[in-house]
């Protein structure tokens, strides 16, 4: 019997040490040669040349785990960084490319810019302006190799970006604008095509006369751009000046013209403007030369300028059970990390800022995400994830969780937000997203969870916007948003956004358990059918609830015409509605054509706290179609500490009573965590901007 027992502890043992094998190692430095082995002694200098050697030692041994180490230090990438299917790991033999402990690793699609010398030519001198004589400085990027500087574009609905940018110190500088914050009102608009939307009127051409005299200033210059809120508070455009009637105050825009059209009372600011480099930190490409000028923070020959050269840091292409961990990925034209059809693979604790699109996009694929990161000062949004079978309800299970989104939506400031699921079963959980103009979490297809995510001072540049935003799908059902903690969000000039938005009639949404303190509008349903409203606090929300029955109004159109689809093709929104999955999974959409389509039936209000502000924003159309049901509206909810925002309740809180259920406020946000990117994380509210008074 000891004899057996003997063999049993030797074959465990042998399976054990099997398991917890090593991985072998390769090594990467910036001194290094890829002519040597890789070994720690003698580093590869590129991350192609480790995977390439991971490929060969997987034709030997297929069942090895692999490690890549790469040390600190700066990579400028002359291409983008590959994987394939080819180098996929599996469950028992993962691939990870990480940083080496305690080092940075900066991987960079941009180029280092020296040679920097004062301004000396008259003609520009006397564009400057007078503050900026003497300061500014300029470099030929032709003479390093860096010609194509990219096309400028972008705004509401559209593709495009910044092209070339500056950074300097591992921060973004300011293409040259006026004014430096705020901007130029409209004060007149002069084009001949009227436009009237609801009595919103303007008109079709970009001609209109503007506020002050600046912009008299930027005659001469040569390729001179706006963006502009030219109609609608949310949607901006970029467009290039054709004239400017100094005399008049009269603006004219290169077509195409804006999609809405312009309207008096609105705002733009002007840029790409050598005359108003006046304050340190902004810069000008004279893109015909090859010229940068720049005012730098402090001396160039004591900073680190980059400008961005690549497209791309990293694709991933169907490949499985792939980690990148710990490295910084940097000063790239477009989306820093593309990951297409991948399976268990994940982007970990890692810092990805100076982009000009996302940081990194997720499509299709299953269980992959983002975790740990600090993403910051992208152009665009910060994590975008899209996958599962729409057809089939199939979910994807892609996530970011634990990061901190901040400062996005540089370049494209409207619907670019630092996370967008799409899809079928995905989830966004203990992320801090703060500070942008607009959108944090947008959401659409089905079966998402938004779940512990601390949401802050966003939508400061919008109105009609919301913190979590989806809307016009009566199929897209089966979200929850619940455990987040919104707070501090009132829109441009105070005057007003949303904090969870379901927008032109969303349907089939759970907004539960939900903490919003300081937010305007914080729970919207926009028309929508079988939405949820429950055992949430409000605290200081103006209004805490809203619900509207717009498809019986003003947008009645939309409900009409899904009736149409629905009754001639058996389809909404070529959804086959009625049959399985979706009649199946989502019952109430069977019966929804004649059920009151264009009102809010089935809207449920129930077991919520409201504590200061204002409750009820609810239409005097829509209420006959709401349940409400046991909310705590105007007793003492008693909270535990709410001079110190501790808004979590104590014992004795009437609201129990009523049914309402505790849950985990003190879980919501950051976790501390090994694939955390950095730790504590300091983040600040930005001050909330209060309305202008309405006049007596």
């Amino acid at each position: 019997m000891n004899k057996i027992i003997a063999i049993l502890l030797a074959a465990a043992a042998l399976t054990l040490a099997a398991q917890t094998t090593s991985a072998v190692e390769f090594h990467v430095a910036s001194d290094g040669n890829d002519a040597n082995p890789g070994t720690k002694a003698k580093p590869f200098a590129t991350l192609e040349r480790a995977r390439n050697a991971i490929r060969q030692s997987k034709t030997q041994d297929p069942k090895s785990k692999f490690e890549v180490i790469v040390r600190g230090g700066a990579y400028e990438l002359a291409r983008p960084f590959e994987l394939t299917a080819e180098d996929s790991g599996s469950a028992k033999a993962p691939i990870v490319y990480r940083a080496r402990k305690g080092e940075t690793v900066r991987i960079s699609g941009g180029k280092l810019v020296t040679a920097w010398k004062p301004v000396t030519d008259a003609a520009v001198l006397n564009r400057l302006d007078p503050a900026a004589r003497g300061h500014v400085m300029h470099a030929n990027l032709r003479a390093l190799g860096v010609s194509d500087f990219g096309a400028m574009g972008g705004g509401f609905a559209l593709g495009g970006g910044p092209g070339l940018e500056l950074f300097f110190n591992d921060q973004p500088m300011t293409l040259a604008r006026y004014p430096n914050d705020g901007f130029i009102k409209i004060t007149n608009v002069l084009g001949q095509t009227l436009v009237d939307v609801r009595g919103t009127k303007g008109c079709k051409e970009g001609v209109f006369a503007y506020d002050g005299d600046r912009p008299a200033r930027w005659v001469g210059d040569k390729n001179a751009w706006v963006l502009g809120y030219w109609f609608w508070d949310w949607a901006e455009g970029r467009q290039r000046v054709e004239t400017i009637d100094a005399e008049k105050k009269v603006l004219t825009l290169a077509k195409p013209h804006h999609s809405f059209g312009y309207r008096k009372g609105q705002w733009f600011y002007g840029y790409n403007l050598l005359c108003e480099i006046d304050q340190p930190g902004e810069w000008y490409l004279n893109r015909d030369a090859g010229t940068l000028y720049f005012w730098p923070p402090t001396a160039t020959e004591k900073g680190r300028a980059v400008v961005s050269v690549l497209s791309n840091l990293v694709t991933m292409t169907s490949a499985s059970h792939v980690t990148l961990r710990g490295l910084t990925f940097e000063a790239v034209r477009n989306d820093a990390i593309i990951m297409k059809g991948c399976t268990n693979s994940l982007i970990a604790g890692c810092t990805i800022r100076n982009v000009g699109s996302w940081a990194v996009r997720v499509g299709d694929g299953q269980n992959t995400g983002v975790t740990g990161c600090d993403i910051y000062a992208t152009g665009d949004g910060g994590i975008s994830i899209s996958g599962g079978n729409m057809k089939t309800l199939t979910p994807a299970g892609l996530y970011a969780e634990n990061n901190h989104v901040h400062h996005w939506s540089r370049w494209n400031r409207m619907y670019r937000p630092a996370i967008m699921i799409t899809g079928v079963g995905n989830r966004a959980a203990h992320n801090l997203l703060e500070n942008s103009p607009h959108t944090a979490i947008g959401f659409g297809g089905n079966d998402h969870v938004i779940e512990f995510n601390e949401i802050h001072s966003v939508c400061h540049e919008s109105n009609d916007a919301g913190a979590i935003y989806s809307g016009r799908n009566w199929t897209m059902r089966g979200t929850v948003i619940r455990c987040n903690y919104l707070h501090h969000i009132n829109g441009f000039e105070g005057r007003g956004c949303v904090g969870v938005y379901l927008d032109d009639m969303y349907c089939g949404t759970t907004i539960a358990s939900n903490l919003f303190y300081k937010v305007t509008r914080a729970a919207f349903i926009g028309g929508g059918h079988d939405n949820t409203i429950e055992n949430n606090i409000f605290v200081d929300c103006k209004p805490a609830v809203h619900v509207d029955a717009r498809g019986m109004g003003w947008a009645h159109a939309m409900p009409e015409g899904l009736v149409k689809e629905g009754r001639e093709k058996g389809t909404l929104s070529g959804i086959r509605f009625t049959e399985p999955p979706y009649g199946t999974r989502y019952p109430k959409l069977n019966g929804i054509l004649d059920n009151n389509p264009a009102s809010p039936t089935g809207s449920l209000v129930a077991r919520n706290v409201c504590w200061g502000g204002k409750w009820d924003g609810m239409e005097k159309k829509a209420k006959p179609f709401i349940t409400l049901q046991d909310n705590l509206l105007d007793a003492d909810p008693r909270f535990v500490n709410a001079a110190k925002l501790n808004f979590q309740l104590r014992g004795d809180s009437p609201a129990f009573k009523l049914g309402f259920k505790r849950f985990p406020i003190e879980k919501i946000g950051l976790y501390r965590s090994a694939d955390r990117a950095s730790w504590p994380v300091k983040h600040s509210v930005r001050p909330m901007v209060e309305p202008p008074a309405k006049p007596k």
